[in-house]
């Protein structure tokens, strides 16, 4: 919409937007002031969030529950131990910790432990991509603003020919701009998707918590769909309550 904007507004000109050094302050001084702010290691590694940001396929958890249901109700039926025999056909490798754990004879508290120890692993690491593109976000504006008071000492610095005063004003100008659209229509929204994915993620992986724990305790498998199903939205419950 920016772009249209540009395009449509009568005198205007993409090129008069387009300045390199511009860029360079801006993103090369947000990107060198996360190295500082962050272990190299975790820099190189953000990039890949973005495939996340735009491939991310969300879980069907109306399926997992059903899958959950499902191992619930051979445990009910054949004991724990047949539940063995179904790792394979497991895809989530949440779920099959879970119920390693569970036919191996683990403690209940000792699975949850290690369950939960595993969400909050997870999500530390998810936090700690995020906050890159959040710093990142912060600090393109400020590397605008600095841009923009360097183009303005050079400007000011060659009043010579005053008629250039004008053009090289708006040069300045685009670095704050520049800083403007690349913290709110990059870095910031793509923290903000991280944080969302991050939730959805949590969300998936504390129903499984659910559903193990319910099943290594025995509970009838109609309680511990009844209990997860909790989780679904009430229209996701209702397309669930009529697919059955």
């Amino acid at each position: 919409m920016i772009l249209t904007a540009i395009l449509i507004a009568p005198g205007s000109s993409l090129a008069a937007f387009i300045d390199a050094p511009s860029l360079l302050v801006v993103c090369g001084g947000a990107v060198a002031a996360c190295m500082m702010a962050f272990p190299l290691k975790s820099i190189v590694g953000s990039p890949m969030a973005l495939k996340v940001c735009f491939l991310n396929k969300p879980t069907d958890v109306v399926a997992l529950i059903k899958e959950i249901v499902s191992l619930a109700e051979t445990a009910r039926r054949d004991g724990l131990l047949a539940l063995e025999g179904r790792i394979a056909e497991i895809s989530n490798p949440f779920i099959i910790v879970g119920i390693q754990m569970a036919v191996d004879g683990a403690r209940p508290d000792v699975i949850e432990d290690l369950l939960r120890t595993e969400i909050d692993a997870v999500a530390t690491r998810h936090r700690d991509t995020k906050a890159i593109y959040d710093q990142m976000g912060r600090f393109a504006p400020a590397y605008g603003m600095i841009g923009t008071l360097l183009g303005l000492i050079i400007m000011l610095g060659n009043m010579s020919d005053p008629s250039s005063i004008g053009s090289g004003m708006a040069v300045a100008l685009l670095t704050t701009l520049y800083g403007a659209i690349v913290s709110n229509c990059v870095f910031l929204p793509f923290a903000e998707k991280l944080s969302f994915l991050n939730k959805q993620e949590l969300l998936t992986m504390e129903i499984i918590v659910r559903g193990i724990m319910a099943i290594q305790s025995g509970e009838n498998p109609r309680v511990i769909e009844q209990k997860l199903r909790t989780f679904l939205p009430p229209a996701a419950r209702k397309k669930s309550e009529e697919a059955k």
